[in-house]
């Protein structure tokens, strides 16, 4: 039985037939529209969310299955003091696949340790977000026709945003990848990734300003300020528009580069910029749907 915990739970060979599998469905949605009948998913999240769990919810439904679960942790027995570990024993019971989002990094590594049925890591604090990376990865690697062989900037929250964390760790092993990290200092990506970037001999830089290296991208991540991670609203009222994507300064871009968001946006893009060529941040979440239904599939092993 596997589980997806980390981006790395899976080889880059691992990740080519999910990806090809997700492009298949993308083709032909119709041929695995009852690939899951008679299976069950538990969406738990203790922490609140959108796309991640109605994309979870909607490809269960679009491969047959059914769909269980709670989208806050008080509606559940948490409230009442109830353990990750017990939880994930008694939706063992109910269900056949569980995906989880909790706000403690690590809670979804103990759900492992006692479940009976797959368990995917659907966010733990400002640790990991693995469904989001494969998400990410399908979308360059569908648009782009590659996974490897570019620049990409990740600007924003680099210290709290688990997006940026996974998609970096999943990155370093494909070919010829250039980090340029664009974040104010308060928000500069952590020291246990520039260690690793050092030790794999991995180029990077560390900008302040988006204009100033907005010319050498092939990819642009952007990434809101994330109020939920800070610990006073003064530090979040000060950064959180440190940065605004505009039509204006999408000028100095290249007419080829991507423009990706993990959403949900607030300020960092202008919606001037949703009707430019370069956004693809809406078409990320219809990705995320096609990779979450050959991820269930791989993992109830029906693919």
């Amino acid at each position: 039985m596997r589980h997806l915990i980390s981006p790395l739970d899976f080889t880059t060979e691992e990740l080519d037939k999910l990806f090809d599998l997700a492009s298949a469905i993308e083709q032909d949605p119709q041929k695995y529209a009852h690939v899951c009948d008679g299976k069950i998913l538990a969406t738990c999240f203790y922490e609140p969310s959108t796309r991640t769990r109605l994309s979870f919810e909607s490809a269960m439904i679009r491969l047959g299955g059914q769909v269980i679960g709670f989208s806050d942790a008080n509606s559940s027995s948490a409230a009442k003091g109830e353990s990750v570990s017990d939880t994930i024993r008694v939706i063992s019971c109910y269900a056949d696949i569980c995906a989880m989002r909790h706000p403690k990094e690590g809670a979804a590594t103990v759900a492992v340790a006692k479940s009976r049925i797959p368990v995917i890591n659907g966010g733990d604090g400002g640790h990991q977000h693995p469904t989001q990376t494969l998400t990410d990865l399908l979308t360059i690697r569908s648009l782009k026709g590659r996974l490897g062989n570019f620049t990409i900037g990740l600007c924003g929250d680099l210290k709290f945003g688990r997006t940026v964390h996974s998609l970096i760790h999943a990155l370093v092993r494909y070919p010829g990848i250039r980090f340029l990290f664009i974040s104010p200092e308060e928000l500069r990506i952590p020291d246990y990734i520039i260690e690793m970037l050092k030790e794999k001999k991995i180029p990077f830089r560390e900008v302040i300003r988006l204009e100033d290296v907005l010319p050498d991208l092939d990819l642009l991540y952007m990434t809101r300020v994330q109020k939920e991670r800070f610990f006073n609203e003064e530090d979040y009222v000060r950064l959180k528009d440190f940065y605004i994507l505009t039509a204006e300064k999408l000028k100095l871009a290249r007419e080829d580069m991507l423009i990706l968001h993990p959403l949900p946006r607030v300020n960092e893009i202008d919606v001037e910029v949703d009707d430019d060529p370069r956004a693809a941040y809406f078409k990320q979440v219809q990705y995320g749907v096609y990779v979450r239904m050959a991820l269930i599939m791989t993992l109830l092993e029906l693919a």
